[in-house]
């Protein structure tokens, strides 16, 4: 779930990416816990880092083409499920 919330957020943030320390402060994490788990999803060709622009100090991550195709997989995977689950069950009287 920790890299599935990481994904979704990058996903949210589009092609420009997020500041690595916000999305630590947005998932919770110690700042050592999350590189930790960037550096997997590094590895496994899901996101990239970057140097920040803007100062050139901070980093970056950004999803990866192999990212974005796992994030829209798991998204349509989900939609298809919360479909079947709960919306497919409601009528017009419910």
């Amino acid at each position: 779930m920790a890299e599935y919330s990481v994904l979704a957020l990058l996903g949210q943030a589009g092609r420009k990416g997020m500041r690595m320390s916000e999305l630590a402060q947005r998932r919770v994490m110690s700042t050592g816990g999350f590189t930790r788990l960037a550096d997997r999803l590094e590895q496994r060709g899901l996101i990239e880092r970057r140097r920040s622009p803007g100062d050139g100090r901070g980093f970056e991550a950004v999803l990866t083409r192999d990212g974005r195709n796992l994030l829209r997989k798991a998204w349509r995977r989900q939609y298809s499920d919360l479909r079947r689950l709960f919306l497919d069950r409601l009528d017009d009287e419910h």
